[in-house]
């Protein structure tokens, strides 16, 4: 077995070891390191270094001495008159005496301080310079098939033709190596070499230590290569060139992808990826909107799920199912239900008569803490039913107040209904009272439909029937609190004020005074109430008592039983420390219009604006 001292490569036979070392090591990889010749054997290499650059081996000691490869004992050499100078030599034996048995290999000094031609490379490499004698190349022990090539090879230079002769002894113009990278010029390839280092460091520092590697394997080949594979890897991508020149080129169009990249694509992704997180955001925030929306659709009825009747039905087929009324009661209500809601009247199945006056009957034998006491008119309470419960304390809150107009002469002639209207009747009368113009926003918010919903109405909607039915109202907006704990104490003062009216002319008004005046409507969010009447203590603190729809017609009718109402009359008092809500809405009721105000009234019913206290 024979091995390539070039290339380390083994070879079976002499012959094949000597075909190995002219096609791969002879014939195509040797570059003059003076000039750009390439492309010609060892001995042509040596040829033309003689005859083309004479200046150079004429300067070496090697050339004119007498040691074995012109080498003097003990002197160290540089690195470019070792090369050159070795080369010469060899050449000189190659032609004169036909006789060589220094190789190619052995001309080249183990460890030299400079730059150096080497067979398997076609860039100049940079090694370390050590004293070499005729005694350390004549101890170099080659292998015979190397000796034997060699011999053949002295008589091969003979056979080339004069051209080529020629064109090897005529020296080129003086070279000049341009910068890939930018546009400088250099007159020496070491100077370039230095100088593209300098470029690619400073792309090391700018782009990370993936540039350190391409850096290396751009000035040196990889070991495979060294070993005789002569694959050259990109350590940008998995591509492998046969040479060192195609790599630098290949690496080459990498970074100049990348210059072209950096930085107008850089800020082109960041301002792509802002754009796409934006529009996320965006996406996300409308979604949330959306179930926002509907969770309040449903929340006040406007999700399209059906009004009184249907909610009624529902609440009547669960019963029947969970077996707590049977299937001829279920058709027997229902029907009556129809007939109801047919006649437009409320059936009165929650309706409390005659609350008013058992209350104005325990204020006069007890209850003697109380220095007055206020009472309005007659008033019916109606609490909520299975068909309204949730969302129509609003509508049961109006029917109070209507059961307390029908009651006052003043009122009842302009009242439609002689009897009090059930809640799709209301609603009715209310979407009656925007097609006549009044609350174009409040009729907009709705979608211009109230029947057949779960819609909750507040302050706005009543103050629209009332001036539909040409009643004069009022609403007052106690926006902020006005006392400590967020309580509103001129809310209570303003209520005592309503009240006081029927009394102004009686110096020292009674304890107990009962007046003709309606019950107000009291708003706040997310409930409605009714004020029938106002305690003032003896230590001068004010007292409301209000009509809850949410209290069932069970416990509402304890007020009418004499052992019954001093427990039940604590339900409805309500002192400032129970009322904390950020803002209260009060719909008075103050007279009837005449037609002329009440077109004034719808006019200005376009901008609905509330009486603010404070």
């Amino acid at each position: 077995m024979l091995t390539c001292e070039i290339c380390g490569e083994e070879i079976m036979l002499e012959e094949d070891m000597k075909t190995h070392l002219l096609i791969s090591h002879l014939e195509n990889d040797m570059h003059c390191p003076l000039c750009s010749l390439s492309g010609v054997s060892y001995n042509e290499l040596c040829f033309h270094i003689s005859s083309a650059h004479p200046e150079h081996t004429a300067s070496s000691d090697c050339s004119a001495g007498t040691n074995t490869g012109g080498i003097e004992r003990g002197k160290p050499q540089t690195s470019q008159s070792c090369s050159i100078g070795c080369s010469s030599a060899a050449a000189g034996e190659a032609t004169s005496s036909g006789s060589s048995s220094v190789s190619k290999d052995s001309l080249q000094p183990e460890h030299n301080h400079g730059f150096m031609l080497t067979p398997d490379r076609r860039a100049l490499t940079h090694v370390e310079t050590v004293p070499i004698t005729s005694t350390t190349l004549s101890s170099k022990t080659k292998p015979e098939c190397v000796r034997s090539w060699s011999d053949a090879d002295a008589g091969t230079i003979s056979e080339h033709n004069k051209a080529k002769q020629k064109r090897l002894s005529s020296p080129e113009k003086e070279k000049l190596f341009s910068c890939p990278m930018c546009a400088l010029v250099c007159s020496s390839c070491f100077i370039l070499q230095e100088h593209v280092e300098l470029h690619l460091q400073e792309q090391c520092s700018a782009e990370g230590s993936g540039l350190e590697v391409f850096s290396s394997a751009v000035t040196s080949p990889s070991a495979s290569s060294l070993s005789g594979e002569k694959r050259f890897e990109c350590p940008m991508c998995s591509v492998n060139c046969s040479s060192s020149f195609s790599l630098q080129e290949h690496v080459e169009l990498h970074l100049d992808a990348g210059a072209a990249a950096s930085p107008g694509s850089d800020l082109k992704l960041a301002r792509k990826l802002q754009q796409e997180e934006e529009q996320r955001r965006r996406e996300e925030e409308s979604q949330q909107e959306r179930e926002e929306f509907k969770k309040l659709q449903r929340q006040f009825g406007l999700d399209g799920s059906g009004g009184y009747r249907r909610q009624m039905e529902k609440t009547m087929e669960k019963d029947v199912a969970r077996g707590r009324m049977a299937p001829a009661e279920f058709h027997c209500k229902r029907a009556e239900m129809m007939e109801s809601l047919a006649s437009g009247v409320d059936d009165y199945r929650t309706r409390t008569q005659g609350l008013v006056r058992a209350l104005y009957e325990y204020y006069q034998t007890e209850c003697r803490d109380c220095v007055h006491v206020w009472l309005s008119t007659d008033t019916d309470h109606f609490s909520s039913s299975a068909g309204d419960k949730g969302w129509g304390c609003g509508y049961r809150n109006l029917q109070m107040l209507l059961s307390s107009l029908h009651r006052i002469e003043t009122y009842d002639p302009f009242l439609q209904e002689k009897e009090v209207p059930s809640i799709p009747q209301v609603q009715c009368m209310i979407e009656e009272a925007w097609k006549r113009g009044l609350d174009p926003q409040g009729a907009s918010h709705f979608n211009q439909k109230l029947q057949g919903t779960r819609a909750w109405i507040g302050a706005t909607e009543i103050y629209s029937l009332f001036t539909s039915l040409g009643i004069s109202a009022r609403i007052i907006d106690f926006h902020k609190p006005t006392g400590p704990g967020d309580t509103h104490p001129r809310l209570f003062d303003w209520v005592k004020e309503y009240f006081c009216q029927s009394s102004r002319s009686s110096r020292l008004p009674p304890r107990l005074i009962q007046t003709s005046l309606p019950p107000l409507y009291l708003q706040h969010q997310g409930h409605s109430r009714t004020v029938v009447g106002l305690e003032q203590k003896k230590n001068g603190s004010l007292c409301l008592l209000l009509f809850d729809p949410g209290s069932s017609p069970s416990d509402t009718r304890k007020l009418l039983s004499r052992d019954n109402i001093s427990r039940a009359i604590r339900h409805i008092r309500k002192f400032p420390s129970s009322l904390k809500q950020k803002q209260f809405q009060v719909v008075a009721v103050q007279g009837v219009l005449s037609t002329e105000d009440k077109q004034i009234s719808i006019l200005n019913s376009r901008t609905l604006r509330a009486e603010r206290i404070p």
